[in-house]
């Protein structure tokens, strides 16, 4: 296991905020990932969130925009920003410099098409290696382990929960994509990343996973009705009509006036909090 290098530390509601890098092999670079120990951590093994963030992103705008630590604090709760893609010299980018595509933009899944399957590991990055190496580093109780997200992080995170259901037992999500197979965020991502052939996207798409009989894990959604991109790439119906059809409990709830920025999710981060610490506090 690669050893970690501390790159920040800073004191927080009677806890610390950490940021380190490390060698990742999944995903063959250097990556940074920011974690929040309570105070709680001096004494205790403490559930933990992985929070994944979305286009354009890196660990950092989570850690400085959201305000989670006091709900942390509060609750007891570690806290794991992880960033959205590989990065570094020989990861490749967009050709065309895109936001959505490339650094930045990892989508959370393994990459099948070259040049991007060299580094474009993220979701075996998340599942395993990470969530390894939070586990063995730091005093996370591994049995109460939640995953949350906003966007393209929303998306991964409903993904990789259900997919991973020994592992993440809450999920949640902001603005989720919420099937990356009809909106054409998700369709450019995983048409690169993945190829042509469309069976192979269905188990990067949060809705079509559901309907395909998903674990039962129950997932809430909060969701901007002013968010500009509610309705051609976020598309939040499909996920409430698969869940409907397939007797997933999901709950989304629309907010009026929020948009899809950070005092959005600011604006609910704290409910998010609590509601992962009492199902894995159940557990």
């Amino acid at each position: 296991m690669s050893a970690l290098q501390t790159l920040a530390e800073n004191r927080c509601f009677g806890g610390r905020q950490l940021r380190f890098e490390h060698a990742a092999e999944s995903v063959n670079c250097t990556m940074r990932f920011s974690v929040y120990l309570p105070e709680q951590a001096e004494h205790s093994r403490l559930p933990v969130l992985y929070w994944l963030s979305g286009l354009t992103c890196t660990d950092e705008n989570f850690v400085t925009k959201a305000g989670a630590q006091r709900a942390a604090a509060k609750h007891g709760v570690i806290v794991v920003a992880p960033d959205t893609s590989p990065r570094g010299e020989g990861v490749p980018d967009d050709p065309d410099g895109a936001y959505d595509f490339g650094l930045g933009a990892g989508f959370y899944l393994n990459a099948t098409q070259t040049p991007w399957s060299t580094h474009y590991n993220m979701e075996d990055y998340l599942r395993h290696e990470l969530a390894d190496l939070v586990e063995a580093e730091f005093p996370v109780d591994a049995q109460r382990s939640g995953i949350f997200g906003h966007s393209m992080g929303g998306h991964g995170a409903i993904t990789l929960g259900l997919k991973n259901a020994e592992r993440f037992r809450s999920i949640s999500a902001f603005a989720p994509i919420a099937s990356p197979t009809r909106c054409a965020w998700g369709e450019k991502a995983l048409s690169r990343y993945l190829g042509p052939d469309r069976g192979t996207w269905k188990d990067y798409d949060s809705s079509l996973l559901i309907e395909r009989g998903a674990a039962k894990t129950p997932i809430l959604v909060d969701q901007g009705e002013a968010d500009n991109f509610l309705r051609e790439q976020l598309k939040p119906e499909l996920l409430e009509h698969a869940a409907q059809q397939a007797g997933h409990a999901l709950q989304l709830r629309r907010r009026p006036g929020y948009d899809h920025s950070y005092f959005f999710i600011a604006s609910f981060i704290d409910e998010h909090i609590a509601w992962h610490h009492d199902r894995l506090c159940a557990v």
